[in-house]
């Protein structure tokens, strides 16, 4: 079956002109370009200031004529962004990544808009070229927020579909351009594990995502051959601090409470930004190795994807204190802090539990969130490590 992927797919070089222009005219983008760098500013002053701000984007856009140059600006934005908002981000790579190779980079996930973007600027300053990426329908609440998505290489999962032959349908499609992103256009792919952020701190592979990526194979091809062609590299993102963990935890206690948690207008947008602007401290980035076209169902796939994951997922200070507080002890795990690391942990977790002291279910969603990487680490493996004695510090 052939598919048309026009509504779907990221926008070409010759659609970017047309876009950019549609943008800032828009707005709530506007709007939203001043809640993100202009907060300071009164809202009464913004039909005044959105003049101001369309005519900077428009000088700005003069510059962009193509993906590639829009991109550019992305990355530009995106490293300053780390640099006021992170302390260190270290990538690690278990096996070569080729440049003429396109891979499935399946990812744990954790915050929406960064995961993808410091791994997508990994990629590209490993002379990977950038890839495409996976994101919800859920989260183009404004045709704006679909425009910028789009411009940056992303493309539609169309989670709202009802009925159950459409949303079979949407399925294959979704497996097809995914597939033919990576054999025939030679374009990797970004995809999380599952749908939706894991806010518990729980990274766990949906099984029917593999299935789904196998509905694409043909007819007669082989589980391994179809698993094979994809090249699915198991990618694990490690924050110190979630800019979003207050606001996760209160969500999931409301679902522990009532059963269900109804999202305030565009909470989603807010997430990103607050993601996007937050403080993460340190930032590691992990590319695990290839998932075996040996392995026999997907089952087995999403299995090795968790192994991997949850191996390489570096346990950060917060997490070693987390797991502390509930079990009285740091972890034996096979990362290494120093005890002034951990002193700042601690306070910096006792403040975010004392935000939330008007609901004691959030305090202890917030603290199992950051204890959970531990207790899924645990159950992979245990290699004992220590703090390092005031003697065997760096001097």
């Amino acid at each position: 079956m052939e598919f048309n992927y026009d509504d779907i797919r990221p926008y070409n070089d010759s659609e970017v002109s047309t876009v950019l222009a549609r943008l800032i005219t828009d707005d709530e983008f506007l709007l939203a370009v001043k809640e993100l760098r202009f907060r300071w500013l009164p809202g009464w002053l913004f039909p005044f200031a959105k003049k101001i701000i369309s005519s900077r984007l428009s000088r700005r856009i003069s510059q962009i004529h193509n993906v590639h140059d829009f991109q550019l600006s992305v990355e530009r934005y995106l490293s300053h962004c780390l640099l006021d908002t992170s302390r260190e981000l270290e990538v690690n790579v278990e096996q070569a990544l080729h440049p003429k190779k396109s891979y499935l980079f399946m990812s744990n996930h954790r915050d929406i808009a960064m995961d993808p973007a410091i791994c997508n600027l990994a990629c590209h300053r490993m002379g990977l070229g950038t890839f495409r990426i996976a994101i919800g329908d859920n989260l183009l609440t404004k045709p704006f927020s679909s425009d910028l998505m789009r411009l940056n290489k992303s493309f539609i999962v169309k989670r709202s579909v009802e009925g159950r032959r459409e949303k079979f349908i949407e399925l294959r499609r979704l497996s097809a351009y995914i597939r033919e992103s990576i054999s025939t256009d030679l374009e990797s792919v970004w995809i999380a594990q599952r749908e939706g952020r894991a806010k518990d701190g729980c990274d766990k592979t949906d099984t029917a995502l593999i299935k789904m990526l196998m509905l694409s194979k043909e007819q007669d091809q082989l589980f391994g051959d179809a698993l094979g062609s994809l090249h699915i590299i198991p990618v694990s993102i490690s924050y110190e601090w979630d800019p979003c963990d207050t606001a996760k935890a209160r969500e999931l206690a409301a679902k522990s409470r009532d059963g269900n948690y109804q999202k305030g207008p565009h909470e989603d947008i807010l997430s990103i930004a607050n993601g996007i602007q937050g403080w993460k401290g340190r930032i590691d980035l992990h590319f695990g190795t290839e998932i075996s076209a040996q392995l026999a169902d997907a089952d087995a796939v999403a299995a090795e994807i968790d192994r991997q994951v949850v191996k390489n997922y570096r346990i950060q200070p917060s997490n070693a204190v987390a797991y502390e507080r509930l079990e009285g002890k740091l972890p034996e795990v096979s990362e290494n802090w120093l005890e002034e690391e951990l002193d700042d942990a601690r306070k910096e977790l006792t403040k975010r539990i004392n935000s939330l002291s008007d609901d004691a279910d959030a305090q202890k969603m917030l603290l199992q969130a950051y204890a959970n990487p531990v207790l899924a680490r645990l159950s992979v493996t245990e290699v004992k490590a220590k703090v390092p004695e005031p003697n065997e510090l760096p001097q």
